[in-house]
């Protein structure tokens, strides 16, 4: 198995782990609404509130097809085609992922419009302008090869389509302070630079039309995030349902990398040009 899949990959049944949290928090499995699950399924610093921000970004109508590289369990998809009423195809290295991404799917009644199929975000085997945009949320910090990465997705999206990367990058503050959600250690951690995505998305082909840096509201989210768990208690359903015990080290380590400006969260929209 690939590292970066062995890493998500928990001892299974992780299907059956979410819909019996939510069984036992009264949850009503067939009202689900897509925001129900965004403490487990949106798996991204500032979670849904992010989402929302690359929907905006996207500039997608009803009638679009949209290209997720990087589903994981869906959330971002299912978020985006419940907004705009677009088609969502997610494409995830992590098999689990994509079994409970259908699954959530049909659970909040998204199933006409999002689909997730296993693959390599840098050859997803999608048709040449297939996708009308694309989006990448949190999955570069994985992948070495970004060239391959962003030339997979200038690919299969049309001229004047937009696609859209919101990603933890590499910051000035030293390095990472490891586990974190994507990584143990270095071995599966590769973080661009903001300057180095400032050369590496133009490379592929792409026109950047925005750069938006949330790191401060990535923080702040992160200490709200931990203080309303102190207050309420967590969620039915969270992150640490597949990254277990050490998720509670790793948010903690976030905190730190942000504070401390090891890590960047940044947002670039960017167009293929016509």
């Amino acid at each position: 198995m690939d590292p970066v899949s062995r890493f998500y990959s928990g001892p299974g049944g992780l299907v059956a782990a979410i819909g019996s949290a939510l069984d036992a928090s009264g949850a009503d499995r067939s009202a689900l609404r897509p925001a129900d699950l965004a403490p487990v399924d949106e798996f991204h610093i500032r979670g849904r509130s992010a989402t929302l921000e690359i929907v905006e970004a996207l500039a997608v109508d009803a009638g679009s097809q949209v290209v997720d590289l990087g589903s994981g369990l869906g959330g971002p998809a299912r978020t985006v085609a419940e907004v705009v009423g677009c088609t969502v195809t997610g494409v995830d290295l992590t098999p689990e992922f994509c079994e409970v991404a259908t699954a959530l799917s049909d659970w909040t009644g998204m199933s006409d419009l999002t689909r997730f199929h296993v693959g390599d975000a840098t050859a997803t085997h999608l048709p040449d302008a297939a996708a009308d945009a694309a989006l990448t949320i949190h999955v570069a910090m994985n992948i070495a090869d970004k060239e391959a990465l962003y030339a997979e997705a200038f690919r299969v999206v049309r001229p004047g389509g937009r696609f859209v990367v919101y990603d933890v990058l590499q910051g000035e503050g030293g390095e990472v302070r490891y586990p974190v959600p994507w990584a143990h250690d270095t071995s599966t951690s590769f973080l661009a630079t903001p300057q180095e995505m400032r050369a590496l998305l133009p490379a592929a082909g792409f026109e950047v039309v925005s750069e938006t840096d949330s790191s401060d509201e990535s923080l702040r989210w992160f200490q709200e995030l931990r203080a309303r768990s102190q207050q309420q208690g967590p969620p039915p359903v969270t992150f640490a349902t597949f990254l277990g015990d050490s998720f509670a080290q790793m948010a903690a380590n976030q905190v730190t990398n942000l504070a401390e400006r090891r890590i960047r969260t940044v947002m670039f929209a960017c167009v293929r040009p016509s």
